[in-house]
């Protein structure tokens, strides 16, 4: 199934929605073959970052096609692969240790309406 810039769009205000925070959108289609985006998000709690993950599952149920998780034991950082979307959440510990988004610094930034 292929997902579009809208999915994951709607994939980031649900994180909004839930509590995350500094949720961000990365465009890596020009810099991967192994997924079109990055949406990164950080959490409160460990506790708190498990309930997204265990959200964007449950959602994922239906049209979504959640391929993989990984993390939620140690729960401070949780990967969701949709195949074409790979969500990253993060502790903000954590978040700023592996500094990913520097790491892809060359993906264009995808603006999404955050409702608050």
């Amino acid at each position: 199934m292929k997902l579009s810039g809208a999915f994951v769009k709607k994939l980031a205000r649900l994180l909004v929605e839930k509590k995350a925070e500094d949720v961000h959108i990365l465009d890596v289609r020009k810099l991967s073959d192994v997924t079109e985006f990055f949406v990164f998000a950080t959490a409160s709690s460990s506790i708190h970052n498990r309930a997204l993950a265990e959200e964007l599952r449950l959602k994922s149920k239906g049209d979504w096609g959640l391929h993989h998780i990984e993390g939620l034991e140690g729960g401070d950082w949780i990967l969701l692969d949709f195949v074409e979307v790979i969500v990253h959440l993060f502790l903000p510990e954590t978040r700023l240790f592996y500094e990913l988004e520097q790491l892809w610094g060359d993906a264009k930034k995808v603006n999404f309406a955050q409702k608050t």
